[in-house]
């Protein structure tokens, strides 16, 4: 009797481990925008997340125009190597997981759409590179293997779904339902995890695991703090303005010293833009430009070519922007509107602050010892060479090697130790006029 005891006890373990296994939480993560390193991190510690929790399948809830190809191919890379089942839900419906998306959609182990969404159009893009015949041809081939490779065994229709490369074919969620690129079609959550509950599914490496979600709870998993900044700043517009501002305050930290705060303020600016483009794919054309934008805006403010450098600054600056980040869609690229209205912002502003700093170190110093010389004052002794003078309501002590008789008219050359270096003016020059 005793010794089943310990075969009972242990049948009970096995018993609660399966239940343990059967009612595991599914983790969620949302990625909700471009494709990009940020998001490529996000997912990568959200299958991290899944596994260390032994979670019935991680659920990446994607709404994206597409996105970086080095960064989705990394995805790619550990969703195929996870050991947590993947389920990729385009949800909510209007929503698409297009380009990069459509990639990352036909990898998962089970792919999702909600009704009224779309997805496809992922021909290859390069941006600012006219590609010739032969270029063009052999992007195409590298991308259509690429997703050939994984999709047969993701029981995908793999000639649709090269169709979605090849010819940018896009398609709606009973499109793609009809012709295998995805297993479901769900209006939410509730309805993804019933119609998948006893699934079974041949994992990227051969293996068969039945899927038990009736009953799991969605555990949502957020980006943590660096990345919803970093998230925030890989917007191409986002990161071109804080740049113009973290310049535009560093330039008035250097015709300001001592003010600090528009300093520091304008170096973590320009590190912060810096770090951002540098995950983007940036263009040194771009930046080459802006560079120009500023020089000429120096010159109009030396020159005064009455507006030709300053616009022609303006015009290199929106040129530069537009220039600066090279992504693969519109939305990880400067939008017009962002470049026109900050350069030619900045540009007038930068203008009128380089004149201003230009006329003030033109202008002749007022204040001071420096500001006397040149001033017009009345001999109240007679200089012989030293006695006493009038100046700005003052009486000031005087030296004139020349001397000067009582009441004369006399011009201020030069100071030293509070007396002043006089000069006898020519008669009929009023006393306490100037000759600046």
């Amino acid at each position: 009797m005793t010794r089943l005891i310990p075969w009972r006890l242990s049948s009970l373990l096995v018993l609660l481990a399966v239940a343990v296994s059967v009612h595991a939480d599914v983790v969620r993560i949302v990625v909700d925008g471009t494709i990009n390193p940020v998001s490529a991190e996000y997912i990568e510690r959200g299958l991290a997340r899944a596994s260390d929790q032994h979670a019935q399948a991680l659920l990446i809830e994607i709404r994206t125009p597409g996105g970086l190809s080095d960064s989705t191919r990394q995805i790619i890379a550990k969703m195929l190597a996870s050991p947590v089942p993947v389920i990729v839900y385009v949800y909510p419906s209007g929503s698409r997981s297009a380009s990069a998306g459509f990639y990352i959609l036909e990898a998962a182990d089970i792919a999702v759409m909600a009704p009224g969404t779309n997805t496809g159009a992922a021909h290859p893009v390069l941006m600012g590179i006219t590609m010739d015949p032969v270029m063009k041809e052999k992007l195409e081939n590298d991308s259509a293997a690429f997703i050939r490779s994984y999709a047969a065994k993701r029981g995908r229709n793999v000639e649709v779904a090269e169709s979605a490369v090849r010819q940018s074919k896009s398609f709606t969620d009973q499109e793609a339902l009809q012709q295998h690129l995805i297993d479901y079609v769900a209006k939410d959550f509730s309805d993804l995890l019933k119609q998948i509950d006893g699934k079974t599914i041949t994992r990227f490496d051969g293996r068969t695991l039945v899927l038990h979600t009736a009953g799991a709870q969605i555990a949502d998993y957020s980006m943590s703090l660096k990345e919803l900044i970093l998230s925030f700043l890989m917007d191409p517009n986002i990161s071109f303005l804080i740049l113009m501002i973290g310049l535009a305050a560093i330039y008035a930290e250097l015709n300001h010293p001592g003010a600090i705060i528009p300093g520091v303020v304008g170096i973590i600016f320009v590190v912060l833009a810096v770090f951002a483009l540098n995950l983007l794919p940036l263009r040194f054309a771009g930046v080459a430009l802006i560079l120009t934008a500023f020089i000429l805006f120096a010159l109009e403010a030396k020159f005064a070519t009455h507006g030709a450098l300053g616009i022609g600054g303006i015009a290199v600056m929106i040129l530069g922007a537009l220039l600066l980040v090279d992504g693969p869609i519109p939305q990880m690229r400067i939008h017009p509107v962002t470049a026109i209205a900050v350069s030619i912002t900045f540009g007038l502003l930068t203008i009128f602050l380089l004149n201003i700093a230009v006329r003030a170190r033109r202008g002749k110093v007022v204040t001071g010892d420096q500001g006397l010389i040149g001033e017009l004052g009345t001999a109240q002794t007679q200089l012989k060479p030293d006695g006493k003078v009038f100046v700005h309501g003052e009486i000031w002590n005087a030296y004139s090697p020349s001397g000067a008789e009582p009441g004369q008219a006399v011009r201020i050359t030069g100071v030293r130790d509070l007396v002043l270096t006089v000069e006898p003016v020519p008669l009929g020059v009023p006393a306490g006029s100037s000759l600046k």
